[in-house]
């Protein structure tokens, strides 16, 4: 059915801030500079008077939020504040509602303090007004002061970009990829990118995506997205994770949906922040739902019915792969659920000849008989065999890209990701991962 896989590259593709001086759009952004001794600051100003800081002073880090009104709260971390090793650069960010401090030593990037701008008294950063007009600055020991977009700690949800019919969108002999940009943090830190996959298996970024939501303003990082062409139209849809809370006790059932975006912009490269309404999605009878994730769409060129696979979860996080069918987007019904699973996701639709099968992850918290593979579907998700590719840590989605032959090559490959985390203990889950190319043997 697919030929076996062997990995032939690995990339961490590490970027507090990406395209320096480019207009903020969304509440991810990021100043970083050198330093040259032990004291230093960094911050984000807003005309309104807020200022968010960060101040190194002998290996002690501090945030710092001034409000508009004058008002300042300062945090210090006392198990994760004090630097190892004298760092060599600073770093300030801002990823949704989260600010941070990062210190980079031993030529890595380390989490060293965190706080949420939302129980701190901090300002609306999803308001696109207010986030437009923040300016980044340095004092201090510091010198080549660089602000602009955050960029990412670790790339995960890697989904090939496709045409509707599901084949690869590709430009300039690059197959293009969405992916999760993490933060340094959970879920609520990372966004959407746009990821070029090169004819020799390297990656290259090309564009950053955000979203609006249907019942309620702001900008939000929504991520775990499938990127789509039909016709001269992108179709876009994701997951609301950018507001999924870490605490457990805040988790609210229905909350973690999949949204739909329409879009005629050159989305393969630059900024953009766009509207979505809900996608409604069926789930098993008989079977609870707390929500929904990991689309991926295609439309079958023989019937011109749509596809749409996702993620249902009975409770978080005990999760199985779902497919829904229907003659448009609008109006779907099941067609099938896995519901054995309770810890498999990234629910992808492979054309193989003419026929279309589901690939999914299954995590290790599933039954023995069924963990630490990608499983192959039918469209009634019946298993129908295992994809022969390793299996690296974490829940990797299997992304297969067939064969290019007119840019030379002339082999399958597959590009999924793993859990290795980044930025230190402080930073914790949601770090990750690599990114894991891998070639047919």
């Amino acid at each position: 059915m697919l030929p076996p896989f062997e990995i032939v590259a690995r990339h961490r593709p590490i970027a507090l801030v990406t395209s320096p001086d480019a207009p903020l759009l969304a509440p991810y952004a990021a100043v970083e500079a050198t330093l040259t001794g032990t004291r230093g600051a960094l911050s984000l100003a807003h005309p309104d008077g807020t200022c968010l800081t960060v101040r190194l002073d002998d290996g002690r880090t501090a945030l710092a939020v001034r409000r508009a009104d004058g008002t300042e709260q300062t945090a210090r971390s006392r198990r994760h504040g004090r630097t190892g090793v004298p760092p060599d650069r600073l770093g300030l960010t801002l990823t949704g509602s989260h600010l941070a401090v990062l210190t980079h030593e031993k030529e890595r990037w380390v989490v060293r303090g965190r706080i949420d701008l939302r129980t701190s008294g901090g300002p609306d950063t999803r308001d696109a007004d207010w986030i437009g007009a923040l300016r980044g600055a340095g004092s201090g020991a510091v010198t080549g002061v660089r602000t602009g977009p955050f960029g990412q700690l670790g790339l995960r949800d890697i989904r090939m970009v496709s045409h509707a019919d599901g084949t690869p969108y590709r430009t300039g002999g690059a197959v293009l990829l969405t992916a999760t940009s993490a933060g340094p943090g959970f879920f609520d830190t990372a966004h959407t990118s746009l990821w070029a996959l090169t004819p020799d298996d390297r990656v290259e970024h090309r564009a950053d995506l955000f979203f609006g939501r249907p019942d309620r303003p702001g900008v939000y990082g929504d991520h775990a997205t499938h990127l789509l062409r039909d016709g001269d139209r992108w179709l876009v849809a994701t997951s609301t994770w950018s507001d999924f809370p870490a605490d457990k006790k805040e988790r609210v059932p229905g909350a973690l949906r999949v949204t739909l975006a329409e879009s005629g912009a050159d989305l393969t490269t630059g900024r953009h922040v766009l509207a979505t309404r809900e996608l409604a999605l069926p789930t098993a009878p008989g079977v609870p739902s707390v929500g929904t994730w990991d689309p991926h769409l295609v439309r079958d060129p023989a019937t011109g019915t749509w596809l749409v696979g996702y993620v249902s979860a009975r409770r978080f996080f005990d999760f199985h792969p779902v497919l829904a069918a229907g003659p448009s987007l609008d109006d779907l019904t099941l067609h099938g659920a896995a519901t054995d699973r309770r810890a498999t996701e990234g629910t992808t639709l492979l054309r193989v000849g003419d026929t279309w099968r589901v690939l999914a992850g299954d995590g290790r918290d599933n039954r023995r008989a069924t963990r630490g593979r990608f499983p192959i579907f039918d469209t009634a998700l019946r298993e129908q065999g295992t994809v022969d590719a390793p299996y690296p840590t974490n829940i990797p989605w299997p992304t297969v890209v067939p064969p290019d032959p007119e840019v030379g090559g002339d082999t399958w490959r597959l590009v999924t990701f793993n859990g290795h985390p980044y930025g230190g203990s402080l930073a914790g889950y949601g770090t990750h991962g690599d990114v894991v190319v891998m070639r047919e043997h």
